[in-house]
């Protein structure tokens, strides 16, 4: 029965997570806001909803380790497990922004949120403002370097002429499909961590993160397999960004967010920093900035690696 609650958490953020984006993307061209700022600002924060309902939901009811390591294990499987199966499908070109903006982004976000965690086994609310504001600012550097021009391809606008109740029954849609999700997923997830004997970060960083990926990796593959427009190794890395920034920073504004588990600092958040510093030398060894099928597979490997030894060592 727990699996059960899992699985239609898993389908009900997908169908909100959808529903939000579509409902946000629609009132953003109401205010007449240009489609770039669409894409790097409303659609983001949109497609990080269902982690950031999961967390909070997991903050609230008093599973702290599910909602840092639903984070920490979404950052791990976006490279370990996305971008590497992906790349496996077709080799990914990596452009210059990646070494000179995304990549020290991300690990500045990173190495923060170790710190602050790290610092008194707290994400406190000062903290969480503290990535979030750092989130924003980032986005202003960006949306600041980009052409007002240049052609966003994420954005449908045909969302332009949606009516003002068809987005409201989106939005209804999308919110509640993603607090019920969120919900289930939750409590189906602290269930199955109690009848197999692991820990809830156990669960949080594998289970929960690998689900909250799924539609990620299922566009992403699809995309490669039909030889469209290529992945870019930049999303993946902001998605990591957000996932710090607005995840983890609005939950600790909401509710502070304690470390109740020690492996989730000795162990889970290292290997997230791990993948995150691998990347670099990545992009320069071999083929210089291209993420080969070889490379991809490498990645896989150490991500299944990850898994296994958190199974391994997971037991209550």
């Amino acid at each position: 029965m727990s699996l059960l609650w899992v699985v239609l958490g898993f389908v009900m953020l997908v169908i909100g997570g959808e529903y939000l984006v579509r409902s946000s993307v629609a009132l953003s061209f109401k205010f007449n806001i240009s489609k770039m700022v669409i894409g790097m600002t409303v659609v983001s924060f949109a497609t990080s909803a269902p982690e950031l309902l999961v967390s909070l939901q997991a903050a609230l009811k008093g599973s702290p380790a599910i909602a840092i390591n639903n984070v920490i294990g979404s950052n791990i499987a976006n490279i370990g497990l996305v971008l590497g199966i992906t790349a496996m499908v077709g080799t990914i070109v990596v452009d210059k922004s990646f070494y000179k903006v995304n990549w020290p982004a991300m690990m500045v976000f990173s190495l923060g949120v170790y710190y602050f965690l790290g610092n008194d086994n707290m994400l406190t609310a000062l903290e969480g403002a503290v990535l979030f504001l750092g989130l924003i600012l980032f986005l202003v550097y960006l949306i600041k370097g980009v052409k007002n021009d240049k052609e966003v391809e994420d954005i449908d606008v045909t969302l332009a002429i949606v009516s003002n109740f068809k987005i409201l029954i989106w939005l209804l849609i999308g919110a509640t499909a993603l607090y019920y999700g969120s919900e289930w997923l939750v409590y189906g997830a602290r269930e199955i961590a109690l009848s197999i004997g692991v820990s809830e970060a156990v669960i949080g960083v594998s289970l929960i993160a690998v689900g909250t990926s799924v539609p990620e990796l299922a566009a992403s593959v699809i995309a490669a397999a039909k030889k469209e427009k290529a992945i870019s190794l930049g999303n993946l890395i902001g998605s990591n960004i957000f996932n710090i920034g607005s995840v983890l920073g609005l939950t600790a504004l909401v509710k502070p967010i304690p470390v109740t588990e020690s492996k989730i600092l000795s162990n889970d958040i290292v290997w997230m920093l791990a993948f995150a510093v691998v990347l670099l030398p990545m992009v320069f060894i071999k083929k210089r900035f291209e993420i080969t099928r070889v490379k991809g597979f490498l990645l896989v490997l150490a991500y299944s690696i990850f898994i296994l030894l958190v199974f391994a060592s997971g037991k209550i």
